[in-house]
């Protein structure tokens, strides 16, 4: 496959740079893959589209400020550190912005004696660094929320970047298909009879890196740590014998459930199962891929080429997907991470 298949137009002026005030106030778009028949609605209105016995799974990552202003101790030239993913106490995989980021290159930052150096060049603008001493409290009183490039306008409130539920630390990016449940809402859900899980998937390098192979297949995803505890695991799996369906809230949870899917798979369950899950995953979904765990899915509408919408396009279809990105287009639908969700069933 051509990774230009999965290629779109989209003026910027649609893509949304702030959150809606309400968060369930969003619209949100229904995609039915067996008819292709679309509607309209709100994102509270989901809630009704929701049966009894129905598993909703939720990410429940919660996104560190991991964006640090930095200067080299030598020279005093700039330099922007984002922090991707945490390898022990004091070492961290991270993309650097600057000239010259070479291995022994010493950083050190305003008003702190905390200083990292980088361990290990890795591709392109990925390095390894290792601070003097553990970089949370740093994070806490300099970090900065790691917005994507192309929101522009400034976030007065981080916490709307956050989901309601986040709870674990972890991530460089939202699992933005989830900023659109308030509590009232997930109150609401649960009260129609439809139970809800969590699992864990720390989003990292992949958020950041274009797809720049010109082929699929030539792609190289990046792992990214996924965890579905027991406890979860037991709620998704008597829904599914219950008859319910497994809806995955965004593709990072969806990549989740099939991995889990997979291990169960492995074990020798001959049942549709998910299995329990503390790795690291590289599932790569692209279009013929089998699914074995997700019946339904809520999303955001993705960036033209991304990883993301080729796993959208292997659950609902190319052509589907990308028609339904132009009927969004022509409704004034608000696009990528605070823009508007789809509901794909």
């Amino acid at each position: 496959m051509n990774v230009a298949d999965f290629d779109y137009d989209l003026p910027p002026r649609f893509i949304a740079q702030t959150p809606v005030e309400r968060r369930d106030a969003s619209r949100l778009m229904r995609l039915d893959r067996a008819t292709g028949a679309i509607s309209h609605h709100i994102f509270a209105d989901i809630a009704e589209m929701l049966l009894p016995n129905d598993v909703v799974v939720l990410n429940n990552t919660r996104v560190i400020p991991a964006r640090l202003q930095a200067r080299k101790a030598e020279t005093g030239g700039r330099a922007e550190i984002l922090l991707l993913k945490r390898l022990d106490e004091r070492r961290w995989e991270a993309l650097i912005g600057g000239r010259n980021i070479r291995t022994g290159l010493q950083l050190a930052f305003s008003g702190s004696d905390l200083t990292c150096s980088v361990v290990q060049e890795l591709d392109k603008a990925q390095r390894v660094v290792e601070f003097s001493r553990p970089v949370e409290p740093l994070l806490r009183d300099q970090g900065e929320m790691p917005l994507p490039l192309y929101i522009s306008a400034a976030l007065t409130d981080g916490e709307r970047y956050q989901t309601v539920y986040s709870s674990i630390e972890g991530s460089a990016a939202a699992p933005t298909a989830g900023l659109h449940f308030t509590r009232e809402l997930l109150d609401k859900i649960q009260d129609h009879g439809v139970r809800l899980a969590y699992c864990t998937l720390h989003i990292g390098l992949d958020t950041f890196q274009p797809v720049i192979a010109e082929r699929v297949e030539e792609h190289k995803i990046h792992s990214e740590y996924a965890r579905l505890d027991t406890e979860n695991a037991t709620i998704i799996n008597d829904g599914i014998r219950a008859g319910g369906r497994v809806i995955a809230v965004g593709t990072t949870s969806a990549r989740t459930l099939e991995t889990a899917a997979k291990r169960a798979a492995a074990t020798g369950d001959q049942h549709r199962a998910v299995a329990p899950l503390a790795d690291h995953t590289r599932l790569f979904i692209t279009p013929g891929y089998r699914w074995r765990a997700v019946d339904a899915m809520v999303t955001n509408f993705h960036l033209p080429k991304s990883t993301l919408l080729m796993m959208l396009s292997a659950f609902a279809g190319r052509e589907a997907m990308l028609q339904a990105y132009e009927t969004a287009k022509a409704a004034d639908y608000r696009f990528y991470s605070f823009g508007d969700a789809m509901f794909v069933v």
